[in-house]
């Protein structure tokens, strides 16, 4: 098969799937008692049509000012406990989190016409976690967790390839350590809001909130 047609096929998937997803709406017993359950399922819809990226969420932190700021990462992992992300403890959202831990996550999977939104506070990983994950890493990425180290200023990107060159010399012989700037956390959920497209955009939105141990899901307007 060729590439045109590779893509050609994941793109009359995602056709259908959208086209299915707008023809049946969505009602409160299409959804799993346990928002995990939903989410797991809705993000292997994403990944089965071949959605880029389908792990990338927006971050939303606040900095101490008040100001809202947004950026992309990788969820690495999620369980009933909450959403995993790794990055360097010395970068702006993790000075924006330590000062203000309430954060909110997006997974804008617009190419089904859907989006999860997540809100809840972030806790940093414990060392064990960290290291745990570190270590289950492919060499090249554990090496360029140590270019992660932030805000430093770098000029041109021949810098960072020099700085890299510096570090792989330095590990070539041995198990490359984890570095001292270098971090997880875990996002933990308050509430969950789950949209998806409607016709004569009549849009479908349930949010889960947390009550106790347990969670609440109602529809609300679109």
């Amino acid at each position: 098969m060729s590439k045109e047609d590779f893509y050609g096929d994941k793109m009359e998937d995602l056709e259908s799937t959208r086209l299915s997803i707008l023809e049946h709406g969505l009602n409160l017993e299409d959804f799993k008692t346990n928002p995990i359950e939903q989410f797991t399922l809705w993000l292997q819809q994403a990944s089965d049509t071949g959605i880029h990226y389908p792990t990338a969420m927006s971050l939303a932190t606040v900095t101490k000012d008040g100001k809202p700021m947004q950026r992309f990462v990788i969820l690495r992992n999620f369980d009933a406990k909450g959403f995993i992300f790794f990055t360097s403890l010395s970068s702006r959202k993790a000075e924006q989190i330590a000062g203000n831990p309430n954060v909110s996550l997006i997974f804008p999977w617009h190419m089904l016409e859907r989006q999860v939104q997540i809100s809840g506070h972030a806790e940093k990983l414990s060392k064990v976690e960290m290291l745990k994950y570190f270590a289950s890493g492919s060499k090249g990425s554990q090496l360029s967790a140590w270019l992660s180290e932030q805000p430093s200023p770098v000029s041109n990107r021949g810098m960072l390839e020099s700085k890299l060159k510096e570090i792989k010399e330095r590990f070539s012989k041995g198990e490359v350590s984890m570095p001292s700037f270098w971090g997880g956390y875990r996002i933990v959920p308050d509430s969950y809001e789950y949209w998806q497209s409607g016709e004569d955009k009549v849009n479908d939105r349930f949010v889960y909130e947390r009550d106790g141990e347990n969670w609440v899901l109602g529809r609300m307007a679109p």
